[in-house]
């Protein structure tokens, strides 16, 4: 099978997954900004076309390029990797993933998660200031939860907890596995 794998990366993270997943899979990768302004029969050759994109106030960078693209090709494999700082199981996650994709877009792109990290040196100021406020905001809420205070603390400072593990789901899916959970 033929695939594009397409992604955007502020940090590095989401180029790590796009990287492993084209090694493993054998794909061809691209950075969104050689193929944006590609128009459809740029694609026509690949079976599938998969878009990595960072979270960023619970949006996809650049995901609606994919989005609107996408409905032209139905005819193949899509999915849509989200990375973020947080857990998959964290409430803001999974409201970011549930909010990806409209009803329609469900029926022919799959959606997956993958925990990526925070390389505050790499960020542009402004993003760093809103996460340097974010974790803050976490680390001294009234109330907070003992999961909030300890994701209040892993924010405030540059981690890295991506891991190929994440792909395994894309993976599968783009082999032809069913796949249940993303």
């Amino acid at each position: 099978m033929k695939t594009a794998i397409i992604f955007t990366s502020q940090t590095g993270f989401t180029k790590r997954y796009a990287t492993w997943l084209s090694d493993r899979i054998h794909g061809e990768l691209f950075d969104i900004k050689e193929v944006q302004k590609n128009d459809d029969s740029f694609f026509e050759p690949y079976d599938a076309i998969v878009y990595a994109g960072w979270f960023s106030a619970g949006k996809v960078v650049k995901a609606n390029w994919f989005l609107d693209k996408a409905s032209n090709w139905k005819n193949k494999k899509l999915a849509v990797i989200a990375v973020g700082a947080g857990y998959s199981d964290d409430q803001e996650t999974k409201k970011a993933m549930d909010g990806l994709l409209s009803e329609e877009q469900s029926s022919y792109i799959k959606a997956f998660y993958c925990q990526g990290g925070l390389d505050y040196e790499k960020m542009n100021i402004a993003t760093r200031m809103i996460m340097k406020m974010f974790a803050s905001s976490l680390k001294n809420k009234k109330n907070a939860t003992d999961r909030e205070k300890s994701m209040g603390e892993m924010f405030s400072k540059s981690f890295d907890a991506t891991d190929i593990k994440y792909i395994e789901p894309v993976v599968s899916f783009l082999e032809g596995a069913e796949v249940t959970s993303a």
